[in-house]
């Protein structure tokens, strides 16, 4: 209890004049219990993915070591997708210890209105906004290409084959699907799909690996090829063969990777590029939007918050705020994961499926601060 009085005393005397460092004072208390939730919500799903990845131990020379390292590789992704959540949990527990320690009630006599308390937590949300997008474009990519290429070549001999599932690049009238990369200029079980305009299907090329050379030069090895003349089929089998890639190198590495984990201004040149070229791309287009709502999601969680914060002292236990954090996070999630199949589904709008969830628990939030302080 002294030492409450020690800081209510310290902030009264601050309060004359110094409402800056009182601005201070809040955001680093939210600061320091946005970090410990985030680390521990992190670190919680992080062993749960440690335990699911351990299912693969055994298969081919996957072993419990290759488990933490993937595990650790994928850690920053996890970060990334539950800060909205970690911020709405740490503004709930830092601003609740300042109110249980009447330090809220100090700074409000003083002269720091609500508006001001919540303000001072919401100028968190551009440096943590910015240190996300310097971890989702330079750390995350690189980490997730390590890690998909550890698991997919520790795997590949248990499968018989590249071990997952790949993904696929579509040009004018080609699609062409690759299985994994390994190093820098080698691509595992191709697969390559030419149509005619019409849409019947021309030549297709299956290839146990490629060569990857410059100016998009691709030689094949192992090569299955078949091209389809009218009714009839016509299929060969050859050593090598050479194949100008419609698409670089560079962006198939880009396309390799998850949604997800995609950097965010490779991201926005490919949607542009997608839409120049009047292709779909739906998927990358909802996916960068969903990058462009981030800011909102942490103000609307921060919004969020503010009830509870400022509610009366018996609703202020610990254990009332943790739960309402966790059902607030929970339902919020959700509505962004049904928004987002939603969009995808019936061809909705990418930016109002992103935009929606956060809008709108902004608006709900204002709805109950509202009636909290003006009936």
């Amino acid at each position: 209890m002294r030492g409450s009085l020690r800081r209510i005393a310290r902030l009264g005397a601050a309060a004359m004049g110094m409402a800056p460092t009182l601005d201070r004072y809040i955001a680093l208390a939210a600061l320091r219990a946005y970090a410990l939730v985030a680390l521990g919500l992190t670190a919680l799903f992080s062993l749960l993915a440690f335990v699911e990845q351990l299912g693969l131990v055994g298969q081919g020379s996957y072993r419990v070591a290759d488990a933490l390292l993937d595990v650790l590789l994928t850690a920053p992704l996890r970060l990334v997708r539950i800060t909205p959540v970690a911020l709405l949990v740490g503004c709930l527990l830092a601003l609740g210890a300042l109110a249980r320690n009447s330090e809220l009630i100090a700074l409000r006599g003083v002269g720091l209105s609500e508006a001001r308390i919540m303000g001072a937590v919401a100028r968190l949300v551009l440096p943590i906004a910015l240190a996300l997008f310097a971890l989702t474009q330079l750390v995350v990519p690189r980490a997730e290409q390590w890690a998909a290429a550890r698991r997919a070549a520790a795997l590949a001999p248990a499968a018989g084959g590249p071990g997952q599932d790949g993904f696929w690049a579509h040009g004018a009238h080609s699609y062409l699907h690759v299985s994994r990369f390994q190093g820098r200029a080698e691509a595992i079980g191709i697969e390559i799909y030419a149509f005619a305009p019409d849409g019947r299907l021309l030549r297709a090329i299956a290839a146990d690996r490629a060569r990857i050379g410059p100016g998009n030069r691709w030689v094949l090895r192992g090569v299955r090829e078949s091209v389809v003349d009218g009714a009839r089929l016509d299929t060969r089998r050859i050593a090598t063969l050479d194949w100008t890639a419609f698409v670089s190198t560079a962006r198939l590495r880009l396309l390799a990777l998850p949604l997800e984990a995609m950097p965010p201004v490779a991201l926005f040149r490919y949607v542009r590029e997608l839409k120049r070229e009047h292709q779909q791309g739906l998927a990358y287009e909802l996916e960068l939007w969903r990058r462009i709502a981030l800011p909102f999601a942490m103000v609307a969680m921060i919004l969020a918050a503010a009830p509870f914060v400022f509610a009366p002292p018996r609703s202020q236990h610990l254990g009332r705020l943790i739960t309402a954090g966790a059902v607030i996070g929970v339902v919020f999630t959700l509505a962004q994961q049904i928004t987002a199949h939603l969009a995808l589904l019936l061809g909705l709008d990418p930016a109002a499926a992103a935009l929606a969830p956060p809008l709108v628990l902004m608006a709900l939030a204002a709805l109950a601060l509202r009636r909290r302080f003006w009936g």
